[in-house]
């Protein structure tokens, strides 16, 4: 009888703890689902959210580990959803909080169970093209490497975290680059999520295009006070599909 890896068991526990819990969730929620499409429905979703105590929070936690843990859903339909049931702070204090926690799971797992514990989760090619690529050969660069990667908009951040797990970097500056430069994406979702109920979606794309904005701006004066050009280096990477 062939053995099952317990990379494979960690994998199917959590699989089977989020789809029981969405599940659960897909009951208590139908016939509030249903009605997402209008403003009264998504007020009663928030209403029903925040009325159902722990529920609510462990429901979106569930598909925040959903989102990072497995990488299967993309995240900022998760943000906007906090967004809509918390508001922009506590939204933004409940994704953080959340990043944080399931950051520390992966990337203790990734130390302990090493690369066999990532292909569970991705393409052994995939996760050999980043971790091999010439960004993360000077460990002099790999933290500054990091921030940029993470402040720069659709790089494979979930994969990031697992990678980090490989890396020479000290765990805690890890753990603290890859938790706090998801900010600047989540407050602007939980923004734009929170005014779409009162149908102020223009002051939801605002949110978007001043957040890349101010993170154009800072990789722009990173590339300039860097001596060793790492923002080139990364962008030159990106067009030849290193980093994808």
């Amino acid at each position: 009888m062939k053995k099952i890896s317990k990379t494979k068991i960690i994998k199917l526990i959590t699989l089977i703890a989020i789809v029981t819990m969405l599940v659960i969730a897909t009951v208590y929620m139908i016939p509030i689902i249903k009605q997402l499409n209008t403003t009264e429905g998504q007020v009663q979703f928030k209403e029903k959210i925040q009325e159902s105590g722990m529920i609510g929070p462990l429901i979106l936690f569930g598909l925040e580990i959903a989102q990072v843990l497995l990488a299967v859903l993309p995240g900022e339909p998760i943000e906007v959803l906090a967004g809509i049931c918390f508001g922009p702070i506590w939204g933004s204090i409940f994704l953080m909080i959340s990043v944080f926690i399931i950051t520390c799971a992966i990337y203790f797992l990734v130390k302990k169970y090493g690369r066999k514990f990532i292909y569970e989760f991705f393409p052994k090619e995939k996760v050999n093209k980043l971790e091999n690529s010439k960004l993360f050969k000077d460990e002099k660069k790999i933290e500054i490497v990091m921030i940029i990667l993470f402040l720069i908009p659709a790089t494979p951040k979930d994969l990031l975290v697992y990678i980090g797990g490989l890396l020479p970097i000290k765990s805690s500056r890890f753990i603290l680059i890859s938790t706090l430069l998801r900010f600047p994406s989540i407050i602007s979702s939980v923004i734009a999520g929170d005014n779409i109920l009162g149908g102020e979606w223009k002051i939801g794309v605002l949110a978007y295009v001043v957040t890349f904005l101010i993170t154009f701006i800072v990789v722009f004066i990173v590339n300039k006070i860097d001596k060793n050009k790492v923002t080139e280096d990364i962008i030159e990477s990106i067009k030849n599909n290193e980093i994808e």
